[in-house]
């Protein structure tokens, strides 16, 4: 009987430490000033494995990968459809929030329309956002981490596809 008291308040400390190790906590992060709006190409991009439904091909220009001194990985996302229309993405990505930012789009290469006041939005929530999760996962993010410590290291990981149950 006493062994089942003491037994009842370690099973709920040890649960409440895995709750807690499966979502980021709160911090205290600060963002850096993004970077303007970087060139991109079309060609060289690496693929992202979308979903075999998904009428749009996505990839990342791997010469805009960078890795932010606040943690972000900004990059830009083009993606292009069979008929040849082509749109990027500049955005910024939390590994430990999993979440996206959006700082500027493209329908014209070489032209970008800045977002006046871009917002954190989470990866999972949103079909919108369903690019970002399946990069995050293809090699980014390492659970709630980023998956190297240089964008060098980021490309070739995500040159070789592997998933990720971090989300």
């Amino acid at each position: 009987m006493r062994t089942s008291f003491l037994l009842a308040p370690a099973l709920a400390l040890a649960a409440g430490l895995a709750l807690a190790q499966s979502a980021p906590a709160p911090d205290d992060f600060r963002e850096i000033e993004a970077p303007p709006p970087p060139a991109y190409r079309k060609e060289g991009l690496i693929a992202i494995d979308m979903p075999p439904y998904t009428t749009l091909k996505f990839g990342v220009d791997p010469a805009t990968l960078s890795i932010g001194s606040d943690g972000v990985v900004r990059y830009v996302m083009v993606a292009y459809s069979a008929s040849g229309s082509v749109n990027a993405l500049y955005e910024g990505l939390r590994c430990a929030t999993g979440e996206v930012k959006t700082y500027a789009r493209s329908s014209e290469l070489g032209h970008w329309t800045v977002v006046s006041a871009p917002q954190w939005r989470a990866i999972d929530k949103s079909p919108a956002t369903r690019h970002t999760l399946v990069l995050a996962k293809q090699g980014v993010c390492d659970g709630w981490t980023v998956a190297a410590r240089n964008a060098p290291d980021l490309i070739r990981l995500l040159r070789t596809p592997r998933t990720n149950p971090g989300y």
